[in-house]
């Protein structure tokens, strides 16, 4: 084991297993050498959320910090899923949207939040893990999670770099 998935042992994490929808749309779809992963919410099974509730309300910044890293690692599950079990197949991640569940009361520091996500996407990944993101701030998530978060992923193609510019 070598690159991606030797540096997530090393954080001491793992990946959960690919957790499938009940309803109709693919959680992730790979076309050509992208995987396109729909959005992920902090499972702990099929059937049981690490926290719902509003950030800033019934979810503190940490718990939501957690949620955030919960959320990448189902995203990441799905694209190791996509490229026969390894993380080592990816060339870039190309974008990651963060919306979060926020009342009146809106969190100010939901960038900040976000950050725990995309620090580690580049803990894993080093430089092909930074990416564009978006971090928007909703009325409603489905299952009242607090976080969802949505990533398109690039794999390397044999013979070919299509590294973005930076």
């Amino acid at each position: 084991m070598s690159g991606a998935d030797a540096r997530l042992q090393a954080l001491g994490l793992t990946l959960p297993q690919p957790t499938p929808t009940h309803y109709s749309y693919l959680p992730a779809l790979r076309h050509g050498a992208t995987v396109y992963v729909a959005g992920q919410i902090p499972k702990l099974s099929a059937d049981t959320l690490l926290v719902q509730g509003l950030v800033g309300e019934q979810v503190d910044e940490a718990q939501a910090r957690e949620a955030v890293r919960l959320c990448v690692l189902h995203a990441l599950s799905w694209v190791a899923h996509h490229a026969q079990g390894s993380l080592d197949a990816v060339e870039q991640v190309l974008r990651v949207n963060y919306f979060f569940q926020v009342g009146e009361r809106a969190s100010t520091r939901l960038s900040s939040i976000a950050d725990s996500g995309s620090e580690l996407l580049t803990a894993v990944f080093g430089r092909q893990g930074e990416h564009p993101r978006s971090v928007i701030g909703v009325r409603e998530l489905p299952r009242d999670a607090p976080v969802l978060i949505s990533m398109d992923v690039a794999l390397a193609v044999a013979g070919e770099s299509r590294s973005p510019a930076r």
